[in-house]
């Protein structure tokens, strides 16, 4: 990675523009988008999880004391059969990236997510004095092998009925992010309870080959009730109302880190960036914890790197999550611009715009920058357009009134955005998660 910023001049210089990579091997629809959103919300959907994320395997006896070191969150309680969100940051306390981190006993764990948390955590296994091991799976998608694992989630009002019959047996108790083994198909399934889109359900995982064995056995047992499978456009979606922001640029740029960027690998680590928000300096592109909405797993009882510059920003945060609900008008106009002569606007690609890993639009007060507007969707049951953003505190409060810069800047080079014109969209800030969880 060091190798690559320094031939291209930048950090900046070598994310922008980049264009964006295939995300999972699934189909972008089984059925339609609109119907597969309806599905979580009305019945039961089913997603295929196997293929677009990274798998950090950890072993030994020195594992949670690792963690505590490395990651904002406490793991006093940490116990086998549970699950919990892991969150890193660098030495300043800026954001580098999130997964969830399963305790599977034995001293044994497994972290599911995106490649930055990850790898941060691998660097510092291999340069650090710990007794324990650790391997990264890459993205299957991206290294075109099988996953060693089937993942899938099965989330709306109907899921915890589908599920009971799909099981061989009795399915237990479960609180909220506990796992324990099921049998399904005849195969031994570890079974989280947890849920996307605010709704409740499970998320569970098996060796790869019995995959195609569970899928059919949980979609048999879901017939009945309307079951749905989710493309990976209706997938994605689901992140604007569960108020989680999948991707954002990881802290890991500044002087401090250079050994780190020598031994990252640029191809597992390079994310590009894109949208109205334009700044040479790749710490504005930069979060804490505590602005992405991590601010109440946070634990300062207990020593992890950027501890001393991150309970400064939790005393007096200067920015905080939100979510942005377009102007229904504002977003017509963008469509209607196709269907007049003249220049047109970049297009929202309906349900789920995607053309960086990481957009980051401008968002404005009385023409001033107030924040940053990353992941957004159209969510039909919602007849309503939304995205997640992060603003200053000043503007946080529902109801507040903001616009948002809409295209990309005019000299871009990547090859997935047209030729337009930018215009700007008002937008009302909102809470984020946007609805009531029912997970």
């Amino acid at each position: 990675m060091a190798e690559a910023i320094d031939a291209a001049g930048s950090p900046v210089e070598l994310m922008r523009d980049l264009g964006v990579g295939e995300f999972t091997k699934l189909p972008a629809e089984y059925t339609n988008w609109i119907e597969e959103q309806r599905a979580w919300r009305e019945s039961v959907a089913l997603a295929d999880q196997s293929y677009h994320m990274t798998d950090h395997y950890v072993e030994g006896p020195e594992a949670l004391a690792f963690y505590s070191r490395f990651a904002v969150n406490s793991f006093e309680q940490f116990t086998p059969g549970t699950a919990k969100q892991l969150v890193v940051a660098n030495p300043s306390g800026e954001f580098i990236g999130d997964a969830i981190l399963f305790n599977l006993g034995d001293d044994e764990f497994l972290s599911v997510g995106a490649a930055a948390a990850h790898n941060w955590l691998q660097y510092n296994i291999e340069t650090g004095d710990y007794d324990l091991t650790g391997e990264i799976q890459g993205r299957p998608v991206a290294t075109g092998e099988d996953p060693n694992y089937f993942r899938f989630q099965l989330q709306g009002p109907d899921a915890v009925d589908v599920m009971a019959k799909a099981a061989d047996d009795p399915i237990p108790e479960l609180g909220f992010f506990n796992f324990d083994t099921v049998s399904v198909a005849g195969h031994d399934v570890q079974l989280l309870r947890h849920g996307m889109a605010g709704e409740r359900g499970y998320e569970f995982w098996g060796p790869y080959e019995h995959g195609d064995d569970v899928k059919d056995a949980v979609l048999e047992a879901g017939e009945a009730y309307d079951v749905r499978r989710l493309g990976s456009e209706s997938y994605q979606t689901a992140n604007v109302l569960l108020g989680w922001i999948p991707l954002v640029v990881p802290a890991i740029y500044g002087d401090e880190l250079r050994e780190y960027r020598e031994w990252l690998d640029v191809g597992s680590g390079l994310l590009s960036i894109g949208g109205s928000f334009e700044s040479d300096d790749i710490s504005d592109y930069y979060f804490t914890p505590i602005e992405v909405g991590y601010g109440h797993i946070v634990d300062f009882d207990h020593d992890f790197v950027g501890k001393e510059p991150l309970r400064a920003d939790a005393e007096n945060p200067a920015r905080e999550k939100v979510t942005l609900v377009w102007n229904d008008e504002d977003v017509v106009d963008v469509f209607a611009s196709l269907f007049i002569d003249g220049e047109t606007h970049k297009l929202i690609d309906m349900p789920h715009p995607r053309w960086v890993a990481c957009p980051y639009d401008e968002v404005r007060k009385a023409g001033e920058h107030v924040g940053i507007s990353t992941d957004k969707s159209y969510i039909y049951n919602e007849r309503a357009l939304l995205s997640l953003a992060v603003v200053d505190t000043e503007y946080s409060d529902p109801g507040t009134e903001v616009t948002l810069v809409w295209g990309d800047p005019a000299e871009t080079e990547n090859p997935e955005v047209e030729r337009h014109t930018r215009t700007e969209i008002r937008a009302t800030v909102a809470p984020a998660p946007y609805r009531e969880d029912k997970r």
